[in-house]
């Protein structure tokens, strides 16, 4: 019985009771209005995409932790939000089975991303470009796994079937909910030189969801595009962006995008809404849908869009499910098992060294003997003139000691990359050398770092490629297309333009360079060789990641000694200016940043000047964080003098132990806190109890909660929090302006104050704090 009924017969049985007469006409009138305004109904739609292998919060090229992103973590988001409403759809738009070791289990009886997708409950799932890397018979017996409705409705047989249907209906509370699923076209430039697609046609998905939208008319109340294609077009074709697709189709009333490992939270393209949540399982798109009833039809009143994160606003990462973890576990331990075998042993030197500033990645700045390593591998199965390759991780590292295959694979991390040979010129070489100099950002006199293109690295993979067979400089004082100087074969002999030669790189690489907006545009190469070649090494064991094992074990015959080479470097960078040493301290001590990103999310994107001029705020600021007295630096013109003198202030406070601000020396620390980092929230290994929550140490050592009436908010743009009341004692961390503290004591000598950040005691200068009341 509806609340309106129910009403009117409260009204009529009150009027009998007190014999008054009872007027049904207006209540006649207000059930007709309720008719009119059912209660509506609110369809949520959540989508994940590009998960890569991760079912588990755990890195198996690293075989490590890994809380960023995972099946396990993204189902106690899922529970939450069916918590909260019942009538709630998971999709998810591709490339599940590919990365983080999940092809391990391709000759397995159960890959762990279908057991997670079956455990969650997954209601559809659109194959990505990747489901398709181990050819179709791979695919059929995973997908055959999933309990849910895989789709792609622009793949077809041979024969003019579908290949997978091209949508599925879902009803939830009376409400049918289409959902049209496409991959990215581009899979066809992806799988070229393999068999992977044999025995299919990939049309375009522009002009199939067209066709799945007219089939469906009439079936569904709300029709939604599941696509594993990014919002625009994927090297300038047509037709390979989720807008060509809205643009064409304004029947959608939102789309899951994919494909581009991109975060877009809420956008509308033609009224078609589109959200895609980013890569490996750090977000969750999510998609609210409000239905009214009006004269009978189911009409949307609304829709919204926004991403649910992993990682929470405070910083701590959502809890990984624990009943999935345990289905799971059997396939963690599997590929922890092989990522630990080892290969071979490192002598000698590290294949990495450490970075000399912190922010910029020495692996990506300088020639080092793992990029040396793998220039060789290529050269040698490849019989290559030139190769070239780049390195994914800005946090690359092999050390001396046992080389282990989750060593390789943290290194080189681009699962299928492989080494395609092509006839080229030496024209063709050097613009593409040109193209990849553009990674770095021009200079100017007083640059002392070597800094990033914004653009260039916020790309879906680093396009910092690395050239092997030749040696050759970049000159970042020359104009973009010019840097590439002295370019002469490992012989000695200049590279002509009119030469010919073979050029070893990834396929997936060269596409790009040949693709409208490349920097090879409209050229064709002839293909020679390829390491994928059913007659070379095929399609597993002719990776660079196998091909690096076998030359390992087989070549260097378990034992590898790298010889330190000068095959290129970096100029137009004065390495050797005084103020350059002050710089590297100054950051590596935390007092300065390399610039980033706003969000922060990619670093190093413009050079540290040191013949610029110097702002009473960057002053203010920096002296601030150092702990200084800002006013002894008056008069400083450059910010080279600045940064001189700033680390000279600093060191004089710290030799002082008063933070610069007394002559007096500061107390001795209380006791120490008992980390001198941070602790992260603790991943738990899959089959472990979770841990508790650990108790706050006093000041006597004893384990107690700490309680305050007060707290502090950082008025300096950056602030120091140290492990003692003293500015020799080592800083913890940085906060910014505004952050809020809790305090512990206020009662320290030369005014420094007590505080509890993240459960642990700490100390900071009460000069750039305010107590809040």
């Amino acid at each position: 019985m509806r609340t309106h009924g129910l009403k009117r017969f409260a009204s009529w049985s009150l009027s009998i009771l007190l014999g008054t007469s009872v007027l049904l006409a207006p209540l006649a009138s207000e059930d007709a209005h309720a008719a009119e305004a059912d209660p509506e109904t609110k369809i949520t739609l959540l989508g994940t995409s590009d998960i890569h292998g991760r079912f588990m919060p755990w890195d198996y090229a690293l075989d490590g932790p890994n809380p960023a992103g995972s099946m396990t973590q993204l189902y106690t988001m899922v529970k939450k939000v069916r918590a909260e409403n019942p009538n709630t759809i998971l999709l998810d738009a591709g490339d599940m089975i590919q990365d983080n070791s999940a092809e391990l289990f391709n000759d397995q009886p159960q890959s762990p991303m279908m057991v997670a997708m079956n455990e969650m409950n997954y209601d559809a799932w659109v194959m990505g470009n990747h489901e398709f890397n181990f050819g179709l018979d791979v695919l059929e017996k995973i997908s055959s796994q999933f309990k849910g409705q895989a789709l792609v409705g622009n793949i077809f047989k041979e024969n003019g079937d579908r290949y997978m249907p091209a949508y599925t209906i879902i009803e939830k509370d009376g409400i049918r909910v289409g959902v049209i699923g496409m991959n990215t076209p581009m899979i066809t430039e992806f799988e070229k030189g393999t068999h992977h697609l044999d025995g299919v046609i990939v049309k375009d998905p522009v002009e199939e969801t067209r066709k799945a939208i007219a089939e469906l008319k009439g079936k569904v109340d709300v029709m939604v595009g599941l696509m594993h294609m990014g919002l625009d077009n994927e090297n300038g074709k047509p037709g390979t962006g989720v807008t060509d697709i809205a643009n064409a189709n304004p029947e959608l009333t939102a789309i899951f995008a994919g494909h581009m490992h991109q975060l877009i939270e809420s956008q509308t393209v033609n009224g078609v809404l589109i959200s895609e949540p980013n890569k490996y399982g750090t977000h969750m798109s999510r998609i609210d849908l409000t239905f009214a009833k009006e004269n009978g039809k189911v009409v949307l009143k609304s829709k919204e869009a926004k991403a649910l994160a992993v990682k929470k606003a405070d910083g701590t990462y959502e809890v990984s499910d624990p009943s999935l973890e345990k289905t799971l576990h059997p396939f963690h331990e599997f590929a922890r098992a092989d990522a630990n075998i080892e290969v071979a042993e490192l002598k000698g030197t590290n294949l990495v060294p450490a970075d000399e500033i912190k922010g910029i990645p020495a692996v990506q700045i300088q020639e080092t003997p793992l990029s040396d390593f793998f220039t060789e591998v290529m050269l040698h199965y490849s019989d290559a003139d030139v190769v070239a390759h780049q390195i994914d991780n800005d946090k690359a590292k092999l050390d001396v000691g046992p080389i282990k295959k989750k060593d390789i694979a943290f290194n080189y991390q681009y699962t299928f990359g492989e080494v395609t040979v092509y006839e080229v010129t030496g024209r063709d070489l050097k613009d593409y050398m040109e193209w990849s100099a553009g990674y770095f950002n021009s200079t100017r006199p007083g640059d002392v770092t070597i800094s990033f293109d914004p653009k260039r690295r916020a790309s879906k993979y680093s396009t910092d490629d690395f050239f092997g067979g030749v040696t050759y400089e970049i000159d970042l004082t020359k104009p973009y297309g010019s840097r590439i100087t002295h370019l002469k074969y490992s012989n000695g002999k200049t590279v002509q333009a009119d030469d010919t030669l073979k050029l070893g790189m990834n396929a997936y690489r060269m596409e790009a360079l040949v693709a409208k907006g490349g920097a090879l545009e409209g050229r064709t190469f002839k293909q020679l060789w390829s390491s994928k070649d059913a007659s070379a090494f095929g399609e597993i064991q002719g990776t660079i990641r196998n091909l690096s094992i076998a030359y390992l074990q087989d070549v260097m015959k378990g034992v590898y000694e790298p010889k330190i080479q000068q095959h290129w470097k970096i100029t137009g960078v004065d390495l050797t200016a005084p103020e350059r040493a002050d710089v590297v301290e100054l950051i590596n001590a935390g007092i300065m940043n390399v610039p980033t990103t706003e969000d922060g999310k990619y670093t190093n994107i413009a050079s540290i000047n040191i013949l610029d001029a110097v702002t009473a705020d960057e002053m203010e600021s920096l002296s601030s964080t150092a702990g200084v007295d800002a006013s002894q630096f008056k008069g400083v013109k450059t910010k080279g003098a600045f940064y001189q003198k700033l680390n000279k202030a600093r060191k004089a406070a710290d030799s002082q132990g008063n933070g610069g601000n007394s002559p007096s020396p500061a107390p001795a620390p209380e006791k120490p806190v008992t980390s001198a980092k941070p602790k992260p929230t603790p991943v738990p290994t899959p089959g472990s109890p979770k841990p508790g929550k650990p108790s706050v140490p006093s000041d006597n050592g004893k384990p107690s909660v700490a309680v305050s009436r007060k707290q502090a908010k950082v008025t300096a743009a950056h602030l120091n929090v140290r492990a003692g009341a003293s500015s020799k004692s080592k800083v913890i961390t940085s906060v910014p302006q505004g952050t809020i503290l809790e305090v512990v004591n206020t009662g320290h000598a030369y005014g420094w104050v007590k505080v509890k950040l993240n459960g642990q005691m700490a100390y900071v200068y009460g000069k750039y704090v305010s107590i809040l009341k």
